[in-house]
């Protein structure tokens, strides 16, 4: 059986303007997936700003696979149509995490400084 490092919380809030598919506007739903798992938000008929307001739970168990987002219009006598995609890393916020951020204030960023020979490091930096 394989460990789990941990959960992820994903919170699927809204579409802007996307792509109509059929003729008047789309049924669009995100397909979520990671690893072997699967998830689906529930489809907003004819809307093309719609907004789910859903949070997922995936469970992490290899921190190297990423999370992959899929964005659907909803058919129902032919085969779904690809509305677009993302692909997000999730190996900056378990890096986060292990160095204990969890309780920084929303929008602070969080850069890498790597040793040069203009700024004097011995090894890597973290700034916040």
């Amino acid at each position: 059986m394989e460990e789990l490092v941990g959960l992820l919380r994903i919170r699927v809030k809204k579409g802007i303007n996307i792509a109509r598919r059929d003729s008047l506007s789309s049924d669009p739903f995100v397909v979520i997936t990671m690893g072997s798992q699967k998830l689906k938000t529930r489809t907003v008929e004819n809307n093309c700003n719609p907004e789910w307001n859903e949070e997922l739970t995936l469970a992490i168990r290899h921190p190297n696979e990423s999370v992959n987002l899929i964005v659907y219009d909803k058919d129902t006598f032919t085969s779904h149509d690809k509305m677009g995609d993302a692909k997000i890393d999730i190996k900056p916020f378990l890096d986060v995490h292990k160095m204990g951020l969890e309780k920084l204030p929303d929008g602070t960023e969080i850069k890498r400084v790597v040793p040069t020979r203009d700024n004097y490091l011995a090894e890597t930096s973290s700034i916040c």
